[in-house]
């Protein structure tokens, strides 16, 4: 593919081509000091090239030395560029290499049996076992591998139709508050949501790696969560994506049980908001985050803050931080009354003539776009680009 300019074109939230340079800037703009350490844990995190993953998997590799393999599932550039996680990974790869450590990426589709057989291949032969876990999964459907059934996610409420306020940018950029209107899932929605959403792919990891005895004593495993604000609950923890984290969140007994032989405990990890492609589309999200940002300003923790927490807890260097239903609670600067009372009061308040006031819009739109590796400092985008960049291996 020859070089050329990558401009940011697309629809609401969504761009359709992603900048190469900025992608990997973007990483390495957040990347936080390697520090030494004695020993190398194995990792394997699922869902590495993007939001919280892409995060953890920064965090493990600078902070605590991971060795092991990243899995996503990204588009190859073809007619249009690559998807930005294709670019990200090449990054995060780079870095890997940087920090001295053995760590290879997969381009395959987490929720497959062959991309199971692979990776445990892979980590057999490579690293002899597994420390940790991190799964960090944000799908829009998944082919049960059992049945060969395809089940499609649904972002909807339960019970009854809701009405929310969001943000929306017009083409020039200006911000626009807007009402969006959602009925409510049925039964099989909600269901076919939690399948893609919940916990079967989880178990179906820890079940396969425990049946390969790959599975170090003491090894940790973590799937990502999130609460969120009452403002957003209609549309996100009370709906069918809410459903799905509860059973991704209740699958953890059943796992902490199987990993009794090996000393191993499996635990959720409830994280903050943050500005990810997968928030985005959610209705309500992107007002909310705003308003967050506006209250708490620069205290407002990023993924690779948080991911550094977890990384502590989850080796023992740190406490675990843990609420009465046993998950980590890494968004609890997040969920505090004073910051919740805050954004509620500004939520109420809210016009169309002060969002720009009210809430961080600019702020905002410069974190999503640079999801795409747009509007990020020291890339000239007047300057044309190779798109065709090979995944690192």
């Amino acid at each position: 593919m020859a070089e050329r300019i990558v401009r940011p074109t697309g629809r609401g939230f969504l761009l359709l081509d992603s900048h190469p340079t900025g992608c990997v800037e973007s990483v390495r703009a957040a990347l936080p000091p390697i520090a030494p350490v004695s020993r190398r844990p194995t990792a394997l995190v699922i869902g590495s090239s993007a939001g919280y993953g892409l995060a953890a998997t920064v965090a493990g590799l600078a902070r605590q030395g991971i060795q092991g393999v990243g899995i996503g599932f990204e588009r190859p550039p073809g007619r249009r560029t690559a998807t930005a996680g294709w670019y990200r990974t090449i990054a995060t790869a780079e870095f890997a290499a940087e920090a001295g450590s053995d760590f290879t990426f997969l381009n395959a589709d987490a929720f497959a049996d062959a991309t199971k057989q692979e990776t445990l291949d892979l980590l057999a032969k490579r690293f002899g076992g597994l420390d940790h876990l991190i799964y960090s999964v944000a799908a829009p459907r998944r082919t049960d591998p059992d049945t060969g059934e395809t089940f499609q996610s649904v972002i909807k409420p339960l019970g009854a139709a809701h009405t929310t306020r969001t943000l929306e940018f017009d083409r020039d950029g200006t911000p626009a508050l807007r009402e969006l209107s959602a009925d409510p899932a049925d039964e099989a929605e909600t269901a076919a949501t939690v399948r893609v959403m919940g916990g079967d792919d989880w178990s179906r990891w820890i079940t396969a790696l425990s049946d390969r005895g790959l599975l170090r004593d003491g090894f940790r495993t973590v799937a990502l969560t999130y609460i969120g604000s009452k403002l957003t609950s209609a549309i996100y923890r009370d709906g069918t994506i809410g459903a799905a984290k509860a059973h991704l969140e209740s699958t953890a007994a059943g796992l902490t049980d199987l990993l009794k032989p090996v000393g191993g405990r499996a635990l959720t990890s409830v994280n903050g908001a943050a500005v990810t492609q997968a928030s985005t589309a959610i209705p309500g999200i992107a007002l909310y985050v705003s308003l967050l940002r506006a209250v708490l300003g620069d205290a407002l923790q990023s993924p690779m803050e948080q991911s550094i927490r977890l990384w502590d807890q989850l080796t023992g260097a740190a406490p675990l931080d843990l609420d009465e239903q046993g998950r980590i609670r890494l968004d609890r600067w997040e969920l505090s009354p004073d910051v919740q009372a805050a954004v509620a009061e500004r939520w109420s308040s809210i016009t169309p003539g002060t969002i720009s006031e009210v809430a961080d819009v600019a702020w905002f739109r410069a974190q999503f776009r640079a999801l795409y590796g747009f509007d990020i400092d020291g890339v000239d985008y007047d300057v044309p680009v190779e798109p065709d960049l090979p995944w690192p291996t």
